[in-house]
């Protein structure tokens, strides 16, 4: 569960920095990524 929130943590950061770049592709796949991450937090917790 911590390597999840740790990799949800890094999505987080990398897509500030994608927006405030103004890199839009970038910034939507790490949205992406942090719903990923996001999604199998919430399995982890339910199991």
């Amino acid at each position: 569960m911590n390597e999840l929130t740790n990799k949800y943590e890094n999505a987080k950061q990398d897509s500030i920095e994608f927006m405030k770049n103004g890199q839009i592709s970038a910034y939507f796949n790490a949205l992406l990524e942090m719903n990923k991450y996001k999604r199998l937090m919430l399995a982890v917790a339910l199991n």
